[in-house]
């Protein structure tokens, strides 16, 4: 009984950590934009003493942070739905299908969970060039869905393999095709998997800095990310403004991931089930 509690309090003590590691910065990002440059050169750790929504309003009202937020939306949704319809596919072929190399196959796309994106930048942005692809929301959005892609087939490919095949059996005997069987039964009983793998593909999209970065040189097509960065540089004295830009930035990914935790989640544990 010592050992459990002493165990159990531990855990605690570690999520209490952790919490504070994660959601202090975030705090002090968020009020930091209720804040006077004055009141953050006199006091950086403090609370906002009048509250001031001068800076919110401002960001909200100026152009720019509505077309880099666009941006961003436009961009982590194509490559949502290009990683989750590709990866649904080539999950469904690995699981339900038996041919020589499937687990070659498999195994291969496990290994590009190991293939940074730094390692491709070069060869990336050639590519991207000769393509005639560079200043387009798909030269990011396309190599963000493929670097998605290794997770989404991980995660899914198991999920898929758990569904019994007696389901199959029954679809076809009822004059259901492969394909029919895939949309019309599989996917509907893999939702949790595919949001899982959705919201996934979604905020790495939407914080992906590196490859926008590489593609685009016009400020009329950052996004978020870079937005955040050209934002901090032009008002690097105004830093309350900065902190303000920065919160609201933050804001949809988090309501994103927090609308979608459970499933998450509940898409996680039947991967690892199956």
């Amino acid at each position: 009984m010592r050992s459990r509690r002493f165990g159990l309090s531990m855990g605690y003590l570690a999520a209490i950590v952790v919490l504070g590691v994660t959601v202090v910065p975030l705090l002090f990002v968020v009020l930091g934009g209720f804040r006077t440059n004055a009141q953050i050169n006199s006091a950086p750790a403090g609370l906002p003493g009048p509250w001031v929504t001068d800076n919110y309003a401002s960001v909200l009202g100026s152009g720019a942070f509505w077309t880099f937020l666009g941006n961003s939306a436009l961009v982590a949704v194509i490559a949502t739905a290009v990683a989750v319809g590709l990866g649904s596919m080539a999950g469904y072929a690995l699981s339900r299908y038996h041919f020589k190399g499937r687990e070659a196959l498999y195994t291969l796309f496990t290994l590009g969970l190991l293939f940074p994106l730094t390692v491709a930048t070069l060869p990336l942005y050639l590519w991207l060039r000769q393509l005639g692809m560079l200043e387009t929301f798909w030269g990011v959005a396309i190599p963000e869905a493929a670097f998605s892609l290794p997770v989404t087939i991980v995660i899914l490919r198991p999920f898929m393999h758990a569904i019994p095949g007696e389901l199959e059996d029954a679809a076809v005997l009822d004059g259901a095709t492969r394909l029919g069987f895939f949309w019309r039964i599989l996917l509907p009983l893999s939702a949790p998997a595919l949001t899982t793998v959705g919201v996934l593909a979604f905020v790495t999209s939407w914080n992906a800095y590196l490859l926008p970065l590489l593609v685009f040189n016009d400020s009329a097509h950052f996004t978020l990310p870079l937005g955040v960065a050209t934002f901090q540089s032009q008002y690097s004295q105004d830093t309350a403004r900065v902190l303000a830009f920065t919160a609201l930035s933050m804001i949809p990914a988090l309501a994103f991931f927090v609308l979608a935790e459970r499933r998450i989640v509940g898409g996680l544990t039947g991967s690892v089930k199956g």
